[in-house]
């Protein structure tokens, strides 16, 4: 039947409702092609010559209109698109937003938003991350190929941690443990990795103590392969989430989309492969990495990699 083969054809979700708080502003629709591009316009690309023929954006409903402006509305005419915001307020019945919280509730939260929209299998992104044409081959064929069975199937693109590490600063990364099958053993956010020599190093206490990481770590920059499960466990789970920050951490506390799947990896509900990227990740954290990315693109497109124009007129 065409409506289910639609129904099960892989989905990006595309996290956009970020803030930009370490780039200071919005840092997804700083232009890093020739033509005014942005990094979301070349995952965009990449992932429809992957398989994708419909993206979900979840943006932030204050920036809709510019947002559609400049990405969506290029994007609407060559696929599918659905725009979901991420609310602070969207939270399960019975609680309320504490005072003086600004900021929305992390990448769990964020999936989340696309709760209405996604029945099937699906991929989920960072949208100020360039991750590469292979890593959206990799997880396109994987969800057609698999789905849950007895355990939850599901697949992240790993990255190695001296790829994915910048001069300019510290970034949050998810660092994982693989077995010997790829399979994900655990995975832990660590908000504040800093480059070290050719490898890396962590901290927990603002700075107080560090603890070393080898550049060959597998790492997890947010990019997901799902079903319609997870969003049912991220939302099952919200609330007793909510409990402990609440009280811990009412202000900042994020709900992270990896601490959920390292739930389901420790409760033997979900087994999550880990298809290795080995190309170079390239991302906007600060206004300095910029050139850098900028320049890679240029490179890329010179090279044939990309069409000078991503989104032809038609």
């Amino acid at each position: 039947m065409e409506g289910e083969s639609e129904m099960n054809k892989p989905v990006l979700v595309i996290m956009a409702a970020g803030m930009g708080s370490r780039y200071g502003g919005l840092k997804q629709l700083d232009p890093v092609g020739g033509h005014g591009q942005v990094i979301l316009d070349y995952s965009i690309y990449d992932a429809r010559r992957a398989g994708f023929e419909k993206v979900v954006f979840v943006i932030k409903e204050s920036i809709a209109e510019e947002f559609k402006a400049r990405v969506g509305r290029r994007v609407e005419r060559h696929m599918k698109v659905a725009y979901v915001f991420q609310r602070i307020d969207d939270l399960p019945e019975g609680y309320a937003v504490p005072e003086g919280r600004e900021k929305p509730w992390g990448t769990a939260q964020a999936a989340l938003a696309a709760r209405h929209v996604v029945d099937g299998p699906f991929a989920v992104i960072n949208a100020d991350d360039y991750y590469g044409l292979s890593a959206y081959q990799m997880i396109y064929d994987y969800l057609c190929a698999n789905q849950d069975g007895d355990t939850y199937e599901y697949a992240m693109v790993g990255y190695l941690l001296k790829n994915t590490v910048t001069d300019h600063g510290s970034v949050a990364r998810g660092v994982c443990a693989v077995d010997r099958d790829g399979v994900l053993r655990d995975i832990v956010e660590r908000t504040r990795i800093e480059k070290d020599g050719g490898d890396a190093r962590y901290t927990e206490d603002g700075g107080g103590t560090w603890t070393a990481l080898s550049g060959d770590t597998t790492v997890s920059m947010n990019l997901w392969g799902f079903n319609r499960s997870f969003l049912d466990e991220a939302e099952g789970r919200f609330s007793a989430f909510l409990d402990k920050a609440l009280v811990n951490n009412p202000l900042k506390g994020e709900y992270f989309l990896p601490s959920v799947v390292d739930q389901l990896i420790r409760e033997g509900r979900a087994r999550v492969k880990v298809l290795l990227s080995r190309d170079k990740w390239y991302g906007v954290t600060y206004r300095e990495d910029k050139p850098a990315v900028s320049a890679a693109i240029a490179a890329m497109t010179a090279e044939g990699l990309y069409p000078d124009e991503l989104w032809p007129e038609r």
